[in-house]
């Protein structure tokens, strides 16, 4: 694959990878017989055409034309016309014009405090009266079908999410993004498209951003314009409100799966091999210190979550988060959660403060959702004193960065520690490093099992177990590539052969 991503081929390529423009041959004409002005309009025998020209190349018995090529791919880019959102259409349209008429004169027949006391099944039945009530009042006739779209999109409205309700309950999407009351984009299977939804107004838009903080006993206004919440069934949301946010409300909603995700399950995604999956199980098991690093998108929280399952149901296990999105699968499972200030920038109960109580709480394991900060010192201490097997969620692109970032958080805090120090305590708690990655066709890869091996003068060593090799594209666009194992002894064996899972552990590896 070159810079541009063209792929590499046999047709007008070199050995090397590169177009074979101008192979040296003996000029042709010069006569004046004019013999070869045929081939002018291919560019002649010395100059083949390039590939992207819509020129068929003979490839074996069948001619196929050759795809556009990355300059072509570029100017087409560069020339793109962005289109404007799209609301809803057709019957959605026509059920949601009918709304914005019924919806006043609904409310002023309806008491919200009671309203809220009800369930949805409830309120569908108290409500069915009322609008068509409403709806002989404004002359409007719907069958059964229409009345039913309404009367869910009125109760959404009222005790839900409104236009968000129907995004909320599709189990194929795995993101939401609201940017403003106008534009509204999904990602389903790693590709983000833009959904047929609007909202009335900013307004709107606020009142739903509320609605979803308050619920987990938190605020949102020009104050305090950011905030974290979670739902119900566990997503993850971020609100961002102006001045901070310039082109309104903006709304951030990770969804989780309902059915817990598994090692074996992500392997049968592809996420993974065989091997990558049973060494993983054994780390989990054998209660290895790990950290799992990667992007934003990429798989880092259910990853963790599918740790989750190896460990032993007799384990207690303390989870720390900001927003309380991590779902284990075990029985003795105590989740706790940062709160943040109030109006008076007091009451902050922080990541380490929470890492510094659950060390009084007799746990056998600490995971983190993720680290930020000096509190990745305290996660270290936790690691290094009786809570083998704690794990732990950061941003980074590579192991090696990984170790970079841990170092940095700590530095960041006001711990007054050399570097070297802060290297060594990095290097004896870590033992394993397993780098997730979304790759550009949405697909998400375990793309490195590394082992944190000790230090060496000022450096901290590492092994790679295993790595993701990218090879090629197929012509759909997914990423064709290979999971390899270095085939070196692991340094963790040890560890492995205390709970029994050395063969195992070292099979997988070689």
């Amino acid at each position: 694959m070159s810079a541009f991503g063209r792929k590499n081929g046999p047709a007008g390529m070199t050995a090397g990878g590169r177009p074979a423009f101008g192979v040296a041959k003996p000029m042709k004409g010069g006569d004046g017989s004019g013999q070869n002005r045929s081939a002018k309009a291919s560019g002649g025998e010395q100059f083949p055409p390039l590939p992207g020209e819509g020129v068929e190349v003979d490839i074996g018995e069948n001619a196929q034309p050759i795809k556009a090529d990355a300059m072509t791919r570029l100017a087409d880019r560069a020339n793109n016309v962005m289109e404007p959102a799209a609301g809803p259409a057709g019957f959605e349209a026509s059920v949601h014009k009918i709304k914005e008429q019924v919806l006043p004169r609904l409310l002023e027949r309806v008491d919200p405090e009671a309203a809220a006391t009800l369930t949805k099944d409830e309120l569908s039945e108290e409500f069915r009266p009322i609008i068509l009530e409403v709806l002989a009042e404004l002359k409007i006739t719907l069958n059964r079908r229409e009345q039913f779209a309404l009367e869910k999109v009125l109760i959404d409205e009222l005790l839900g999410f409104g236009p968000l309700e129907e995004l909320l309950q599709d189990p194929e999407i795995s993101d939401i993004m609201v940017n403003g009351p106008d534009q509204t984009y999904i990602e389903r299977k790693g590709k983000l498209t833009l959904a047929p939804i609007q909202f009335r107004d900013e307004q709107h838009l606020f009142q739903i951003a509320q609605r979803i903080v308050n619920q987990v006993g938190r605020r949102v206004d020009q104050t305090t314009p950011l905030a974290d919440a979670r739902l119900k069934d566990g997503s993850r949301v971020n609100v961002i409100v102006p001045p901070l946010s310039l082109r309104g409300t903006a709304i951030s909603i990770r969804k989780f799966s309902e059915k817990p995700i598994t090692i074996d399950m992500l392997k049968d995604f592809g996420s993974m091999s065989e091997k990558m999956a049973t060494a993983l199980k054994v780390a989990g098991a054998s209660r290895m210190n790990i950290v799992i690093s990667g992007g934003t998108g990429s798989g880092k929280t259910t990853m963790l979550n599918a740790l989750s399952k190896m460990i032993d149901p007799g384990e207690r296990v303390l989870t720390i988060e900001d927003a309380a999105e991590l779902r284990l699968q075990q029985p003795h499972w105590l989740p706790l959660e940062t709160r943040p200030p109030n109006l008076e920038g007091q009451g902050a109960i922080t990541i380490g403060d929470l890492v510094k109580n659950a060390l009084r709480m007799r746990p056998d394991r600490i995971i983190l959702g993720e680290i930020r900060g000096a509190e990745c010192f305290d996660l270290l201490a936790a690691m290094n004193t009786g809570h083998d097997g704690s794990m732990c969620t950061l941003h980074a692109n590579s192991p090696r960065e990984c170790l970079g970032r841990m170092e940095n958080m700590i530095l960041m805090g006001d711990i007054k520690i050399p570097k070297e120090a802060i290297s060594r305590q990095i290097a004896e708690s870590v033992d394993l490093i397993v780098q997730v990655k979304r790759l550009r066709d949405g697909s998400r890869r375990t793309t490195n099992i590394t082992e944190v091996i000790g230090m060496e003068g000022d450096v901290i060593v590492t092994q790679e177990l295993f790595k993701f090799e990218y090879l090629d594209e197929s012509e759909d666009g997914k990423i064709i590539g290979e999971y390899r194992a270095s085939g070196l002894r692991p340094y963790t064996l040890e560890k492995a052969r205390q709970y029994g899972f050395d063969q195992a552990f070292l099979e997988a590896c070689l």
